[in-house]
């Protein structure tokens, strides 16, 4: 148990690299949000990429474009994203880990780069973990120990 209040654990302190999947059920309501806003909540590092960055951004001006949520809403979204618990990442996957990983793993693009950027990151961030709720490239992330 950790130290904290008599009876209480407290969370051990987390780094996540966070996929577009999860910042967009953190800053969206759908199945995932309580899942992701607990985590966003949650001392440590969060990490998102250039990658999901802009995945984020294209779904929020989708949004707006097709008009499903108020402007205001979408302003509040773009607030949260750039106030949220993430450090933004200007990191890359090794190039090596792209070839090797892509034969493992069946993964759209994005979602390989992801997997293999925070592989590549997992040298320096031995605690690294993947927040997806892609199943598929949560189950990559599983078998590659992020």
């Amino acid at each position: 148990m950790a130290a904290g209040r008599p009876g209480r654990v407290t969370p051990r302190a987390v780094a996540v690299y966070w996929d577009s999947s999860a910042v967009l059920s953190a800053l969206f309501k759908d199945r995932a949000s309580d899942q992701a806003r607990r985590w966003a909540g949650r001392s440590g590092v969060h990490l998102i990429s250039t990658l999901a960055w802009a995945e984020v951004h294209a779904v929020i001006a989708r949004v707006e474009r097709e008009r499903a949520l108020t402007r205001v809403l979408v302003k509040a979204a773009r607030e949260a994203l750039e106030e949220g618990p993430w450090r933004r990442l200007n990191a890359s996957p090794e190039w090596r880990l792209v070839e090797a990983l892509s034969s493992k793993w069946s993964l759209r693009g994005a979602d390989l780069w992801h997997l293999c950027t925070a592989k590549s990151l997992q040298s320096e961030l031995p605690e690294l973990r993947i927040l997806t709720f892609d199943a598929r490239l949560a189950a990559a992330a599983r078998g590659e120990g992020i």
